[in-house]
């Protein structure tokens, strides 16, 4: 069982309006960390379940993370200032897949979905990349994930910066024309289905990361279940524990 830790704050930014960037101090976690994971952060006194909050890079004994304010625990995240400690377990979760056969890949990221994917970018090299956002004021990231991908396009859902509408169609419309093996894929569940859509239609692998309300986040609360068909057999798992990312293949995404 995973154990937690009190790591230090060593550098916050607030990138956007209510998106806060945060990166603590620990080797473990670093060390074990892979691409897709995720972490288990008591947010404060305030409140009584731990949020997860997916890792968005970790190298050098430091781990990188992003979230959005949306609710009592991740306004109580945003309080802690450089020099607190954080309590934390993780990394959690099984990843993505990188698979050395795979040249062609494609990764896409919706809202807070897009966070997670920069390590996964720096890991790949060679990725076109699309990241889809509600407005131009909440595009974060632009000019990181350029300096690590061979294409980066930028679309949001009003058409104030970027590829005008949701970025699923961007991707859709370059796969008319462009060559892909793989797609990679973390963001709201509209989304989700989009590109489930979109990739089995083509008979393109593809690997959905799910954005899942949890409990515990080590599997034993069942709060986070999604309905799975693997190997042709309906049944739910646990996204904490056989997720956060699977084969789009395996998951319905019912409602």
């Amino acid at each position: 069982m995973k154990q937690t830790e009190l790591c230090k704050l060593v550098s916050k930014k607030e990138i956007a309006d209510g998106i806060f960037d945060f990166v603590i101090e620990s080797e473990k976690i670093a060390l074990e960390t892979q691409c897709g994971q995720f972490l288990h952060i008591d947010c404060g006194d305030s409140t009584f379940l731990r949020r997860p909050i997916s890792i968005c890079d970790a190298e050098n004994g430091r781990v990188r993370f992003i979230f959005e304010v949306k609710g009592k625990g991740t306004t109580a995240l945003s309080k802690y200032n450089e020099g607190d400690m954080i309590n934390i377990m993780g990394p959690l979760g099984h990843g993505f897949e990188i698979k050395d056969s795979v040249k062609h890949p494609v990764i896409i990221g919706g809202g807070i979905g897009v966070f997670p994917l920069y390590k996964l970018a720096k890991a790949i090299k060679n990725a076109d990349v699309f990241l889809g956002f509600r407005s131009k004021d909440r595009v974060v990231m632009e000019e990181e994930f350029e300096k690590i991908s061979n294409t980066v396009i930028v679309g949001t859902d009003d058409g104030s910066y970027g590829y005008n509408g949701y970025i699923a169609s961007a991707m859709e419309q370059y796969l008319d024309f462009h060559e892909c093996d793989m797609i990679y894929c973390c963001g709201p569940k509209p989304m989700l289905k989009a590109v489930k859509q979109i990739a089995e239609s083509r008979n393109i692998l593809c690997q959905l990361s799910l954005e899942q309300r949890m409990g515990c986040g080590i599997g034993a609360c069942l709060v986070c279940v999604c309905e799975t068909n693997k190997d042709g057999m309906d049944k739910y798992q646990r996204v904490c524990q056989s997720g956060p990312v699977f084969y789009s293949t395996e998951v319905t995404l019912n409602d």
